[in-house]
């Protein structure tokens, strides 16, 4: 690829320029770009930013790569920098990365950008491009799933923490035959960013839920109904309530939180997993904190998670699993509309190397009661 300007989606990718330092430090020394580009200088200064300009972009394009500035097509003021390296010219393969300045967030930038230089790199010679991102890094995913990227998995360890350590990032990819994006979703944002039927309220769990969560899921009785029944630990919570947002936009999970709508007060967590899709199949679960038990909040929970993945979703059945002496989680079940299909025996595991049965419910549109 030569280093030709490119104009696209309307934003400008140029070369990098001498009187671009100051923007360029600032932005590389925003806490954000800092969080998730662990090979950044820190503190990055505007010393830091004329090398790159200087020294480190016209590397980029000498081994292969290549490193834009995004720029303003009015002002061309900077906005950020894309690039593409770790090409790999047998497979005609590279990777490409970003970053987008504070004052140009939030204006969809990096997925012009990215489809700006992605359409560039097809009309060269590229045929798979490959975006990495830290899982936690829910920003950079939107920007992959828009841009036409699909995810691929996970590359474990691949790269450095700050301060020490390593850690997984998730591949997406995009082939030169794939469309321009975006991509389509197992699992879909809900509309509004919320689910409410004037009582109950759901909305995507997030990293400050995690208090919330370590006390529900470790009430002791919540334990008991989980496989295996132990009590999880609070760096697992932490870690699920990090990672809630990429879980969805993987189409793994739709962790929720159950409000009461009149006051906003947490009352419980649930989850949609779409397990089989090929199948069209999902599996809901549910917890609630004791001082909303017995008051319909998890079957209107259900109800509305039900709704959403018959609808928006587009599943055609839905799963549920519960230990055969779990009576309220099958009251809960019923009253939604699911029917009792049969015990899985020895379904999951229990204690000491036991197995424990399961009791399967099933769920089809036209059984969801009001």
């Amino acid at each position: 690829m030569t280093p030709e300007t490119i104009e696209a989606y309307g934003i400008g990718l140029r070369l990098f320029r001498p009187e671009d330092a100051a923007d360029t430090a600032a932005a590389c020394a925003d806490p954000q770009t800092q969080r998730f580009i662990s090979g950044l200088p820190s503190p990055y200064t505007e010393e830091d930013a004329r090398w790159w300009i200087t020294e480190g972009a016209p590397a980029a394009w000498a081994t292969g790569g290549a490193a834009y500035a995004i720029a303003d097509r009015t002002t061309d003021r900077l906005l950020g920098g894309i690039g593409l390296s770790n090409p790999v010219p047998t497979r005609n393969q590279a990777e490409i990365g970003y970053w987008v300045a504070p004052w140009a967030r939030g204006r969809g930038v990096a997925t012009a950008a990215t489809r700006a230089l992605a359409d560039r790199a097809f009309a060269t010679g590229t045929v798979r491009l490959e975006l990495l991102t830290s899982a936690e890094n829910t920003a950079s995913q939107r920007v992959a799933l828009a841009a036409g990227f699909q995810h691929e998995g996970v590359r474990r360890d691949a790269n450095p923490t700050r301060g020490g350590g390593r850690h997984d990032l998730l591949a997406w990819v995009r082939l030169a035959g794939d469309p321009a994006g975006p991509t389509r979703r197992l699992l879909p944002d809900l509309p509004d960013g919320r689910l409410t039927d004037g009582v109950v309220t759901l909305r995507p769990l997030g990293p400050d839920d995690a208090d919330l969560m370590y006390a529900l899921h470790t009430r002791p009785e919540v334990v008991a109904n989980q496989a295996p029944p132990v009590p999880p630990t609070r760096a697992a919570i932490d870690r699920r309530c990090a990672v809630a947002g990429s879980a969805w936009l993987t189409g793994s999970i739709a962790r929720l939180l159950i409000l009461d709508t009149a006051t906003g007060e947490p009352a419980g967590s649930c989850g949609l997993s779409y397990d089989e899709p090929a199948a069209g199949e999902g599996t809901i679960g549910y917890a609630l904190l004791p001082a909303w038990r017995g008051r319909e909040y998890a079957a209107r929970a259900v109800r509305l998670m039900a709704r959403w993945a018959f609808g928006t979703v587009g599943i055609a059945r839905l799963a549920a699993v519960t230990l055969p002496d779990n009576t309220a989680s099958h009251r809960v079940l019923e009253k939604a509309g699911f029917r009792r299909e049969g015990l899985v025996r020895g379904a999951v595991p229990g204690l000491d190397g036991t197995r424990t049965d399961d009791l399967l419910f099933g769920l089809l549109p036209d059984e969801l009661t009001d």
